[in-house]
C-alpha cells in the first residue's frame, strides 16, 4: 500500500506546486510586465492620480430624461445603460448595483417609450445649445439617431460608441464648450479604437476616456487642431 501510496502523495504535491503556486506566480509576474494596465483593470486616474474608474466599464454621462439633459450637453453620451444611473464599478460596490440587460423583445411597447425618451432627451441637449434637428411643423429630421444612443446595450456596461454615434454629438459638445467642430472631431479620433487585428469587429469610440480628456482639454488653435 504504501508503495503506491507515496507516489501518488509526490505527484499530487508536486503538481500542487506547479499549478497552485509557479503557473500562477510565472502568469502574474508576465502580465505585470508586457501588460501591466490591463492586467490592474485599466484603471483611469485624476489629475491627483485617484481612481475614477475603469476604460473597460461605461459611466452615466447622458440621461433619458429631457429636463436633466440641459446640464449634460457639455459631455459625450454613452450607450443607454439598464443598471443606470450608476453603473457598476469597483468604486461603487456599495450601490449594490450590478450588470443587467433590459430585456425588452422588439415587441415591447416599453422598448419604443425607451427610445422616445432617449431622442427627446437628445434633442433637448441639442436645443439647449441652439441646434435643431427637427424642422418646425415636420417629423422629419435633418439627422437621423445613431442606434447605440437610444438602445441599452447587452449588458449595460458598454464603455463604447460608434463613430457615427460620436460624429453626431460633435456639434453639441463643441457648441456647448465654445470649440470648434474640428478641435473636438481630432479629440474624438483620438480615442477611436480601430478593428482588432484590423479585421475583426467595429470601430469604437470609447466614451469614458474621451470625456476624461475633454474635462482637462484646454482649447484649440486657429486651425483647429490640439494643444
Amino acid at each position: 500500500m504504501l508503495t503506491h501510496l507515496r507516489p501518488a502523495l509526490v505527484l499530487f504535491v508536486l503538481l500542487s506546486l506547479i499549478t497552485g503556486v509557479v503557473y500562477p506566480i510565472v502568469i502574474t509576474a508576465v502580465a505585470q510586465v508586457a501588460y501591466a494596465d490591463k492586467a490592474n483593470g485599466s484603471i483611469i486616474v485624476d489629475a491627483d492620480g485617484k481612481p475614477i474608474g475603469s476604460s473597460l466599464i461605461g459611466q452615466e454621462f447622458g440621461t433619458s430624461d429631457p429636463a436633466s439633459a440641459l446640464r449634460l450637453a457639455t459631455w459625450f453620451w454613452g450607450r443607454p445603460s439598464a443598471t443606470a444611473p450608476v453603473p457598476y464599478t469597483a468604486l461603487n460596490l456599495d450601490k449594490g448595483t450590478g450588470s443587467s440587460g433590459s430585456n425588452l423583445a422588439p415587441t415591447n411597447p416599453a422598448l419604443l417609450d425607451n427610445i422616445k425618451a432617449r431622442i427627446a432627451a437628445l434633442d433637448a441637449a441639442d436645443a439647449s445649445v441652439g441646434i435643431v434637428r427637427v424642422a418646425s411643423g415636420s417629423p422629419s429630421r435633418t439627422s437621423a439617431v445613431p442606434v447605440d444612443l437610444v438602445t441599452a446595450s447587452a449588458s449595460g456596461l458598454d464603455p463604447h460608441i460608434s463613430p457615427a454615434a460620436a460624429e453626431y454629438q460633435v456639434p453639441r459638445v463643441a457648441k456647448a464648450r465654445g470649440l470648434t467642430e474640428d478641435a473636438v472631431r481630432a479629440l474624438v479620433r483620438e480615442h477611436t479604437q480601430g478593428r482588432a487585428l484590423g479585421v475583426l469587429g467595429e470601430p469604437v469610440v470609447n466614451v469614458f476616456a474621451l470625456n476624461q480628456s475633454l474635462a482637462t482639454f484646454r482649447g484649440d488653435d486657429d486651425d483647429g487642431s490640439i494643444r
